[in-house]
């Protein structure tokens, strides 16, 4: 859908903000798009690799419909090739085996399938939306006559083109902060910082409900000066009301960090209390089972608000207010 044709028959990629320049017969970044003949193509297309239905906390959204499932699909390739991918086998797939495998599905197959499962919502989720975007749009359009949210779980690197094809069709998103330092970017993922900072200020722009994750890994993403930059820049530019998922990470489950130490709760919390004392209204840790830091509280007098056990939610007013004060807590929670 976005390219265009440079000169010696190579094509120009405006899909993601690699903007990959390709020669005849060869691939983008990403694995999944080919200039053939001088067009380009998209080789994933229509082509599902992994499909479920999730809580709509797995995502994860804690301030988006909770206590909601959530339709989920992917169809296989990335435009980053981070070391840390829990989802390596299919995000990662074209590159290794250097062929693209999937299972055919039409867009309206994928609405029915929602609606059967009685889902709210479709999540274009477990790799990266942008590489199959063609297909997320032509279901996120019909998602949208059906009247169900579509919802993102994204790297931010998309284009600026693309941001504009998929921002009126976008309900909410949760994108993946990676590091504020443009050295892991580019040593860990292959991609680079302000491309994604830019795009979390186009969604804020658009009032599109943003919430982020970062996966805190030892040595890597752990400096807790760069976790308060982080934190400044959430404030600063997407506001006080932005969830803020601190992920642990696992060394075993990882593309190529088997060696690394898993994240210790000593480093989660204090990542945690300095995104409190920032002003970070909702600061949550993610992969710590029996650790109470998924509930949402007030933020005005602190009274919780929505009580998490894993994925079983209980909401304490089924009005989206706190119980207490009656303050609206920030998102979509009815």
């Amino acid at each position: 859908m976005l390219w265009e044709k440079k000169d010696d028959s190579k094509v120009k990629c405006l899909n993601c903000a690699h903007y990959c320049i390709i020669p005849e017969n060869k691939l983008g970044n990403c694995n999944v798009r080919q200039n053939i003949k001088s067009k380009l193509y998209s080789l994933n297309y229509e082509m599902v690799c992994s499909i479920g239905i999730d809580p709509i906390e797995k995502k994860p959204l804690f301030h988006f419909l909770p206590g909601t499932n959530t339709f989920s699909f992917a169809a296989p390739g990335c435009n980053f090739s981070c070391k840390n991918c829990q989802n390596w086998q299919i995000s990662q797939g074209p590159k290794i085996l250097k062929k693209v495998m999937g299972e055919i599905l039409k867009p309206q197959d994928i609405i029915r399938k929602a609606i059967e499962a009685n889902c709210p919502s479709i999540s274009y989720t477990y790799t990266e939306p942008t590489i199959f975007s063609e297909y997320a749009i032509e279901t996120m359009r019909l998602a949208k006559k059906q009247g169900l949210k579509n919802v993102w779980v994204s790297n931010g690197y998309f284009s600026k083109e693309l941001f504009s094809e998929i921002s009126p069709l976008l309900d909410a998103v949760n994108i993946d902060l990676k590091s504020f330092d443009n050295t892991f970017y580019q040593e860990n993922c292959s991609g680079k910082l302000l491309p994604v900072l830019d795009n979390l200020k186009r969604l804020k722009n658009k009032k599109i409900w943003t919430e982020i994750t970062t996966l805190i890994i030892p040595g890597l993403s752990d400096d807790l000066k760069m976790l308060k930059k982080m934190a400044e820049f959430i404030r600063q530019e997407l506001g006080t009301e932005t969830p803020w998922h601190l992920s642990r990470f696992f060394g075993q489950v990882s593309w190529k960090l088997k060696n690394v130490a898993d994240t210790s709760l000593e480093t989660l919390i204090k990542a945690r209390k300095i995104g409190m004392e920032e002003g970070l209204k909702y600061v949550y840790l993610g992969n710590v089972p029996g650790v109470d830091t998924e509930d949402t509280f007030c933020s005005r007098c602190t009274q919780k608000v929505i009580d998490r056990s894993g994925y079983d939610i209980q909401r304490l007013d089924s009005k989206g207010r706190c119980p207490k004060c009656l303050t609206k807590i920030d998102g979509y929670i009815i």
